[in-house]
C-alpha cells in the first residue's frame, strides 16, 4: 500500500470517534502568522489539535543560513506527537483548508520519523468538510499523552550541498513547486531573490488538484509525473519549492502515484539564494 492515502469527509466522519484516531488542523497562512491559530479556535473538525507550521513543523530560523521553514528537531517534534497523542500506531488525519500544502508537510514530517501507515490527508481540506455540510466544534482535544518512536530517515533529506552535487546529472529530476511565475523569476512575492535552481523544472503543486481542491485520480498524476521524469529513474528525484512545505505536496502526489518517496530539498529557494556562489536561473 502507499504511504500516501487520502479521506474524504464522509470517512473521517465515521471514524471521527474511533479510539486512537489522531487529527492534526495544520491550517496556516504565509502572509499572516496568527491565521491558523485564529481559525482554529474560531472552530475545528471534532477532536483535533492545531499543529502550527512555524512552531511545531519548523525549526528556528537562522537568517542567511537557513531558509524560512527549516526542519524542526527530531526530538522536540516527537514530544509534540505525543503531546498530541500520537502512539506507534495511531491512525492520523491531517488537514488544512483545502489545498493540503500544510497538511502534506506534517506528512511528510511523520514519513521522516517512520510513521508511514495510517497517515491519512483530508482531501479537499475543510473547504470539502464544508460541502459535505459536516460540523466544527469550539472544544479542546480530549486525549492521552502518547509514545510515539521515531526515528529520522535523512536518506530523504538534501543539503544545499548535496543538490550542488547533483546538479546537471542525467539521471537526477528537480521539480520545483512554486507558481510558473515565480519559477521564472517574473515575480518574487516572498524571498528577495527570483528565479530557480538551475536545472529545475516547473512543477506546480496546485496542478496536483482538481478545481474543487481534491487530488486528481492516481492515474492522472501518474501520466503527469512521468512526463516530468522523462524517463529518469524516480528514485533521484528532489523535490524543492520556496521553503521546503509545498514541496512536500508534490511528493505526497507523487506517493499517490504509485512512485516512491524521493529527496526534499528541506532548505529550497529560501536557503538556497543564502550563498551567492550558489546558480540562478530565470526563464522556463
Amino acid at each position: 500500500m502507499s504511504i500516501a492515502q487520502l479521506i474524504s469527509p464522509q470517512q473521517l466522519a465515521e471514524r471521527q470517534q474511533h479510539p486512537g484516531l489522531v487529527i492534526l488542523d495544520c491550517r496556516s497562512s504565509l502572509e499572516d502568522l496568527d491565521y491558523g491559530q485564529r481559525s482554529y479556535a474560531e472552530g475545528h473538525i471534532e477532536g483535533s489539535s492545531y499543529a502550527d507550521l512555524l512552531n511545531d513543523l519548523s525549526g528556528p530560523i537562522n537568517k542567511g543560513v537557513t531558509g524560512r521553514h527549516p526542519l524542526p528537531d527530531p526530538q522536540t517534534l516527537i514530544a509534540r506527537l505525543r503531546f498530541w497523542g500520537v502512539d506507534n500506531d495511531s491512525d492520523i488525519v491531517l488537514y488544512d483548508d483545502g489545498p493540503s500544502a500544510y497538511a502534506a508537510r506534517a506528512w511528510w514530517l511523520l514519513a521522516w520519523l517512520g510513521k508511514r501507515e495510517g497517515v491519512f490527508i483530508l482531501d479537499g481540506g475543510l473547504k470539502a468538510w464544508h460541502a459535505a455540510g459536516l460540523p466544527l466544534s469550539l472544544d479542546p482535544p480530549q486525549h492521552a499523552e502518547g509514545r510515539f518512536d521515531g526515528t529520522p530517515d535523512n536518506a530523504l533529506v538534501l543539503s544545499a550541498a548535496d543538490v550542488q552535487q547533483k546538479l546537471g546529472a542525467p539521471d537526477v529530476t528537480l521539480i520545483d513547486a512554486r507558481a510558473p511565475a515565480r519559477f521564472r523569476g517574473e515575480v518574487e512575492p516572498i524571498d528577495p531573490i527570483a528565479g530557480h535552481i538551475p536545472g529545475a523544472q516547473c512543477a506546480a503543486f496546485t496542478d496536483n488538484l482538481r478545481p474543487d481542491g481534491r487530488f486528481l485520480p492516481a492515474d492522472q498524476l501518474k501520466q503527469r509525473f512521468a512526463q516530468t521524469l522523462n524517463g529518469r529513474p524516480p528514485e533521484h528525484l528532489i523535490a524543492y519549492c520556496g521553503s521546503g512545505v509545498t514541496a512536500c505536496h508534490n511528493l505526497f502526489a507523487l506517493c499517490l502515484a504509485g512512485y516512491p518517496l524521493g529527496g526534499l530539498y528541506a532548505g529550497s529557494w529560501s536557503e538556497w539564494i543564502t550563498d551567492p556562489q550558489r546558480g540562478v536561473a530565470k526563464g522556463a
